[in-house]
């Protein structure tokens, strides 16, 4: 399949899961302000891997990817209802820890900065 397509309707299903997880879904085990931050369709439209940022302690997020996936049916019907598709794929949710380790390291990269900052102020002494 094109993959401008496959993007297309990454993107489409993208939306589709950002708006159930803000407004529809109310499972109380989905906490900690979730995020999707990437969905991967295969070529075939079999399946769709979800990419998850959770904000919040382990707690939280392990409890918020099992209230999605007790969600899956429910989030895959929606997804086939607003994406007009012959096939819907099967939604995959996934920890996705990037943004906090990112966070991790641009903290590193300061703390270096700062170091590397208060010797060079040290030798001009």
């Amino acid at each position: 399949m094109n993959e401008k397509r496959i993007n297309r309707i990454s993107e489409e299903v993208k939306k589709v899961v950002s708006e159930l997880i803000q407004n529809e879904i109310k499972d109380p085990r989905i906490s900690g302000m979730p995020s999707v931050n990437k969905v991967s369709v295969t070529k075939d439209l079999g399946f769709a891997k979800i990419y998850i940022s959770v904000l919040g302690s382990e707690e939280d997020k392990e409890s918020t990817i099992e209230g999605l996936q007790s969600a899956k049916g429910f989030v895959r019907k929606e997804i086939g209802n607003r994406i007009n598709l012959r096939h819907v794929p099967e939604p995959i949710f996934m920890l996705d820890e990037s943004i906090e380790q990112a966070l991790y390291m641009s903290k590193l990269i300061e703390e270096v900065n700062r170091d590397s900052k208060e010797d060079s102020d040290a030798k001009k002494e």
